[in-house]
């Protein structure tokens, strides 16, 4: 089964997956000016990072930023530990170059996300006081395709939850290397605790992800950096290495087996784009029920979220596991072991407990994230509806079903299972971008060139 869900994985980011990703961040950012890779920092720094105690202005069911939360609770996480350490094992140092490039550009392909979210969102008022949007409004809303929405939600709240497997794999695992806990116990708490969080619908998500995963993404990259100064004779060396890999094939060297320019690319862009989710629609989902005098102005997330995740946490997570040599000395490790293992050869032990602990509060966070996303295809295919409210009651069972049962299966097969949906999910916001690229480029230059100018 391994063999085979790799197999589809791989034909799905092969080589048109990599030029569709990255040919339309290049695209849209040369449509932004810019403004979303190079330019206004500034202002994306202000109205994100800046306003992060604010409630915001304008409508909306939560901050801008308790939704940006929500939003990276999917992306910083074991992507950033386990989905790099995995790049690396799998395309050698060089996959981190082209994760870097990927989430450069793909801020750009982030904002159009959130703008269509924004764009296209609804309001429901009897089963539930929420704005959402998901892919399947967007597909209504915006392109009138009803048949073909309806079988999105299904397709997107059935299949979903069966990404959370690695997010489980990722919490047992750690904690047994840590701490010798018993999986089952471990997977018992997981499950119990991510319930209770998630009966409490939006409010309560959005007010636990807030206050957890930015405290837990500084306490990890504070880590990270520690690794760095012990070995801080390696940095140089380490980023010259990830730049020279990332042209030129790598031969195999101790317990590492090697690897193509082209496995560098592939598995670059891939975890990449798992980490940061830019251009799989999460975006749309998770933005919708901000409040923000405009679409746009909740856009700036696209850059804020995609520099935080890939280029700081990511790059801290590469770097530790380059520095200490870990993926060559410890061949038989990887996903988020791997990050483990390079903390406890820096810190012994207590860097075991820390990267346990870290790992388990990641894949929490994004298990609940992630729910959110799902719930939002339930309520479209369910409608404002008194049977809306017991579907989504229901729901909250069959999701966590993958992350309680199918916590062991072996780390490939999920992450090449996660890879496919991945790529469906891609194509499917690709097909909107593009349909509605007018639309997003109308709003993009309203905000820029007219309301913020009257502001």
């Amino acid at each position: 089964m391994g063999a085979f869900l790799t197999s589809i994985a791989d034909f799905m980011w092969g080589t048109w997956m990599t030029v569709l990703l990255l040919g339309m961040g290049i695209y849209l950012s040369i449509r932004f000016k810019f403004m979303y890779n190079f330019r206004r920092i500034g202002f994306h720094f202000k109205n994100t990072y800046g306003k992060m105690l604010k409630k915001g202005e304008g409508t909306g069911s939560v901050s801008g930023f308790a939704a940006a939360c929500t939003a990276m609770a999917n992306t910083i996480g074991v992507g950033n530990i386990g989905g790099v350490a995995t790049a690396i094992v799998s395309g050698g140092p060089g996959a981190i170059f082209w994760m870097w490039v990927s989430g450069l550009f793909g801020m750009s392909t982030k904002a159009c996300e959130i703008i269509l979210g924004q764009r296209y969102r609804v309001k429901y008022n009897e089963s539930m006081d929420e704005y959402m949007c998901d892919r399947s409004f967007v597909m209504k809303n915006a392109l009138g395709w009803k048949t073909g929405a309806l079988l999105l939600g299904v397709a997107c709240f059935v299949l979903g939850p069966w990404t959370c497997s690695v997010q489980s794999e990722a919490v047992t695992s750690s904690l047994f290397e840590a701490f010798h806990i018993d999986t089952r116990l471990t997977i018992i708490v997981l499950g119990v605790s991510c319930f209770i969080t998630i009966f409490g619908g939006l409010k309560r998500i959005s007010a636990i992800m807030e206050r957890v995963v930015p405290f837990m993404a500084m306490l990890y990259i504070l880590g990270g950096i520690g690794i760095l100064v012990t070995h801080y004779d390696a940095i140089i060396p380490a980023l010259t290495l990830i730049v020279k890999s990332a042209f030129t094939p790598m031969a195999g060297i101790g317990g590492f087996a090697g690897a193509s320019v082209k496995e560098a690319v592939r598995f670059g862009i891939a975890r990449g784009l798992y980490s940061n989710d830019a251009g799989t629609g999460y975006g749309i989902i998770a933005h919708a029920s901000a409040k923000t005098d405009h679409p746009v102005r909740q856009s700036s997330w696209g850059w804020g979220e995609v520099f935080l995740d890939t280029i700081v946490v990511c790059s801290v997570t590469a770097l530790s596991i380059i520095v200490t040599n870990v993926y060559i000395d410890y061949p038989k490790t990887t996903s988020a072991q791997l990050t483990t293992v390079a903390f406890k050869t820096t810190f012994g032990r207590y860097g075991g407990y820390f990267m346990a602990i870290a790992i388990a509060v990641f894949a929490w966070t994004t298990i609940i994230g992630m729910y959110y996303s799902c719930e939002k295809s339930v309520n479209y295919v369910f409608g404002d509806t008194f049977a809306n409210k017991v579907a989504t009651r229901i729901y909250m069972i069959y999701y966590l079903i993958p992350c309680v049962l199918f916590y062991n299966v072996e780390a490939t097969s999920l992450w090449a299972m996660t890879d496919i949906l991945s790529a469906v999910y891609v194509i499917m916001t690709m097909i909107f971008i593009v349909m509605k690229h007018n639309e997003i480029l109308r709003l993009f230059n309203d905000f820029w060139y007219r309301y913020l100018p009257g502001k």
